[in-house]
């Protein structure tokens, strides 16, 4: 476990895994879901999210015997119990065996293993067989964390960890994990929007008035990087869901296609919700134009992808936006004024339009692509 190789100067995405799902996946199980984390380079990792890569790289060489020594020595301790946890989590899921040698007594309770060897000075050395309780559920950690009440300045504490941490709406509720003075994650309940992919086959039609009376949306959840991997998201779903004021809860969520945090927390898997139509007429001219779908997050990618484009390209990606009537697009030209009343108004705006827009509005692209899931709990039903 203590060597893998990595391309230095390339994104974490594109070294693990044969596709981009089998990557997301792999980096999702040890708690490097994150796409701002999946487009940096291994060098610019923390010592703790680098020892989870090298779990994820294990993993994925399919190889039946883990063995590592000095295991978790360069870590924090609150990390190295995290890691030790998972370690014996997917280890135990996947049916393979693990060695380990340590010179710390503090991972025992969340590695917990079959066999704990004491080796003392010399040849003193104590076997102790471990009671075989099978995979441990819970991290240590989770027993000193409680769910409560929280406000938006706890979502701005964590927002920037969190794909989407751009303002939220109309907020319902606000709750808070923490650890001591420590804030471990947040949760925000929002009202519900007028239309949602998945609805309706959970609800009847009916006025807002109503449906605000009998339905709130998860519109965030977010977890310290340092806290992933242990189900907190789960617990922070699980504990909070009777406690938003409404019979009914929903959930769109681009990450739970690969961590199904929702499903265990007690929501019910609904729908997977597939790019619209209109989304995919402009990805298609991206992709003909050269750029990599993937990675459309990166601010800095698309900027050095439009700057290297020359302006027929430019104005034919112009073209691909200007007779597109998502409502997202619309939205985000509305929000600057960049869109008028009158077609030759419209024309005009993106005429003149500067690449730092034209980029923004490419990375709204990348935003639309996601797969996501909708996710439905009833209080009445689920309970």
């Amino acid at each position: 476990m203590g060597s893998c190789h990595v391309a230095q100067d390339k994104p974490l995405i594109e070294t693990i895994g044969s596709t981009v799902e089998e990557a997301i996946e792999l980096l999702s199980r040890v708690g490097l879901n994150d796409a701002f984390l999946f487009l940096r380079t291994y060098d610019q990792l923390s010592d703790g999210q680098k020892y989870r890569y090298r779990i994820a790289k294990m993993i994925e060489s399919k190889k039946q015997w883990w063995i590592a020594d000095e295991f978790c020595a360069t870590l924090d301790r609150d990390t190295a119990k995290i890691v030790a946890f998972n370690v014996q989590k997917v280890a135990r899921a996947l049916g393979k065996a693990v060695i380990v040698a340590t010179t710390h007594t503090d991972l025992l309770e969340d590695l917990s293993p079959d066999v704990h060897v004491h080796k003392r000075f010399g040849k003193e050395i104590s076997v102790f067989p471990m009671e075989k309780t099978g995979t441990k559920s819970e991290c240590s950690l989770v027993r000193e964390m409680k769910v409560e009440e929280g406000t938006r300045a706890d979502w701005k504490v964590l927002a920037g960890f969190h794909y989407r941490s751009h303002n939220l709406g109309a907020t319902r509720k606000i709750f808070r994990l923490v650890r001591g003075d420590e804030l471990c994650g947040v949760i925000v309940y929002c009202y519900p929007c007028p239309a949602a992919y998945g609805r309706r086959m959970c609800l009847p039609r009916m006025g807002m008035k109503e449906m605000n009376k009998q339905l709130t949306s998860i519109a965030r959840v977010v977890i310290h990087p340092k806290y992933r991997t242990i189900s907190l998201g789960a617990k922070l779903i699980r504990e909070t869901l009777g406690l938003c004021g409404t019979p009914c809860v929903e959930m769109s969520a681009v990450m739970a296609k690969y961590n199904p945090f929702g499903e265990k927390a007690g929501m019910r898997k609904v729908v997977l919700q597939q790019p619209h139509v209109d989304v995919v007429r402009v990805a298609t001219v991206l992709e003909k134009l050269g750029f990599n779908l993937q990675v459309l997050g990166s601010h800095k990618y698309v900027m050095q992808k439009l700057e290297g484009l020359n302006p027929r390209q430019v104005r034919r990606l112009k073209k691909a936006f200007r007779n597109n009537a998502h409502p997202r697009y619309l939205k985000e030209l509305r929000t600057d004024g960049s869109i008028f009343g009158t077609k030759a108004g419209k024309d005009k705006a993106f005429r003149l339009m500067e690449l730092p827009k034209l980029a923004q509005l490419t990375k709204i692209t990348g935003q639309l692509l996601q797969t996501k899931v909708y996710l439905f709990w009833h209080s009445e039903i689920e309970n």
